[in-house]
């Protein structure tokens, strides 16, 4: 095959298929770490005698390297290779896995993660990439819309298995998934994909990724530590410090190099400012709203976590049916519309979670849960194709790799913000519900220092063994009602971000066709 792929192929012939059955089996691979994470997450903390915090950082140092590398992952792919980089990736990501399959306890699955978002950094801006080299552009549509439903089906069960293997302490086996996958998606990869790159492609913009990496990571970090130790901690301080001077060096290198990593000059297009702007507020909520769901579901509500993944069925589903023809109706429409109308909904959808108090548990699902969680999917599945396709439309084939790595780091640097922000606010918050409820119980200051012990674990947090039935249902009750006040909080949030989503695309989005 060429170096750079020829726009030559259509979606039904030999070459179409498997690179679409290769990006989807990859990306899969993410998808189905994102989905199943928050439904094992409570079976994972009892497990590994982990804290409230130490959940944050199963997810944050995932996060931590993946928004540190993946601008860089997208800019090396369309310049070294686009195939290369994304099998780089896959390797890296698998290897990751297993490892954190193996972990024996909490410090070695957040180092073992950090593995995971590597990889994920690698391989995550390749897919859209490769799909944009490889298809032509009246074929991208549909062919992203594909992508997005088949990768829907591939990880439609994910939630559902996940919590079935965590309800019997096989949680492990979720991360060894992705073993086979990743082994697979490379073959195919190796043997039928055609490599593609930017054409006259010279040199690697080596100090420009050097001061992006150190400038994400800095303020990642910054942002991830201010739940533990505190807005104004010298460390916070300091990080968030250097991450902002790294920034200004990456800027001026890239004014000034002759092939810069990230062509700044991309941002000139309103469009594409605008969907990286709805995408930053629109997955900020996004994620906090299902992590805090999810908790709330199965610590507060009683569901088993198999019975969580359950819930998330319409969601999947809802995404599977709209998938692909919403890829036909960005292509005849344009994306605008759509990324006005899918915010608002989701928006509607976040809010409607928030009026769910105290339930009886699975049996009143059809009647509390399920309306909320349809608007929410379908808000969503407006939006997501039209999204991913409006970003691909604002470039050029030779920069497809950049423009999605940019987007992908977008989304993943909003949940690190939104963990970090929030991760604060909810142990404030549920502190002070806390000693204010045991307060007005007239607890002693002995019972005040054990159960304030035991509130670190938010959601997870139950009374002291040694208390009697009568003190035991009172605390219990104070920490799911706690817990309540701040998942409510988080919707609300959440909601407002995705109206923000909305007036963005109204105004910074044009109407033109993809």
């Amino acid at each position: 095959m060429s170096a750079q792929a020829q726009h030559q192929y259509p979606l039904n012939c030999p070459t179409g298929r498997w690179t679409m059955f290769s990006t989807i089996l990859a990306t899969s691979m993410a998808f189905i770490d994102g989905s199943v994470l928050n439904v094992i997450l409570p079976s994972l903390q009892k497990d590994l005698a982990a804290s409230g915090v130490d959940l944050f950082w199963v997810l944050n140092s995932y996060l931590l390297m993946l928004a540190a590398l993946i601008i860089v992952g997208g800019s090396l792919g369309d310049k070294l290779g686009r195939v290369k980089v994304f099998k780089f990736g896959i390797l890296v990501f698998t290897i990751g896995s297993a490892l954190c399959g193996f972990s024996q306890d909490i410090t070695q699955l957040i180092v073992f993660r950090t593995i995971q978002g590597v990889g994920g950094a690698f391989m995550i801006p390749g897919s859209l990439s490769i799909i944009s080299a490889v298809f032509s552009r009246e074929e991208k549509g549909k062919a992203i819309g594909t992508w997005s439903a088949a990768t829907t089906i591939v990880t439609i069960c994910g939630p559902v298995l996940g919590g079935a293997l965590a309800d019997v302490g096989l949680w492990r086996l979720i991360f060894y998934i992705n073993v086979p996958l990743g082994i697979l998606s490379m073959m195919a990869l190796h043997f039928k994909v055609p490599e593609s790159r930017e054409p006259g492609a010279s040199s690697v913009d080596w100090k420009g990724a050097t001061a992006l990496v150190l400038s994400l990571a800095f303020l990642t970090f910054g942002f991830l530590e201010m739940p533990e130790w505190g807005y104004d901690h010298p460390g916070v301080t300091l990080s968030l410090i250097l991450g902002t001077i790294f920034l200004l060096v990456f800027v001026i290198i890239e004014k000034k190099v002759k092939e810069p990593m990230v062509p700044l000059d991309m941002f000139r297009d309103k469009t594409f400012s605008g969907v990286n702007l709805l995408s930053f507020f629109l997955y900020a909520g996004m994620g906090a709203v299902m992590l805090f769901l999810s908790l709330n579901i199965i610590q507060i509500q009683g569901y088993s976590q198999l019975q969580a993944g359950l819930t998330f069925l319409p969601f999947s589903l809802i995404m599977l049916v709209a998938a692909r023809k919403m890829g036909e109706l960005t292509g005849k429409y344009g994306a605008r519309r759509f990324l006005i109308i899918g915010p608002t909904i989701t928006g509607i959808g976040m809010a409607w979670f928030s009026f769910i108090g105290m339930t009886d548990g699975p049996s009143e699902y059809w009647t509390t849960y399920f309306p909320p969680f349809l608007t929410f999917a379908v808000g969503i599945a407006i939006t997501v194709v039209p999204l991913t396709t409006a970003v691909m439309a604002c470039v050029d084939d030779s920069k497809s790799g950049i423009a999605s790595g940019i987007n992908n780091s977008v989304t993943r640097i909003s949940g690190t913000f939104m963990n970090a922000i929030l991760g604060a606010i909810a142990v404030l918050i549920f502190g002070n519900y806390v000693i204010e409820a045991l307060e007005a119980v007239s607890a002693s200051d002995l019972m005040k220092a054990e159960v304030m012990g035991e509130a670190s674990k938010l959601g997870e947090a139950s009374a002291p063994e040694n208390y009697n039935d009568e003190w035991s249902k009172k605390i219990n009750s104070i920490f799911d009602w706690g817990f309540l006040e701040i998942y409510k909080m988080v919707c609300w949030i959440s909601a407002s971000l995705a109206f923000l989503s909305a007036a963005i695309a109204y105004f910074m989005v044009e109407g033109k066709k993809v």
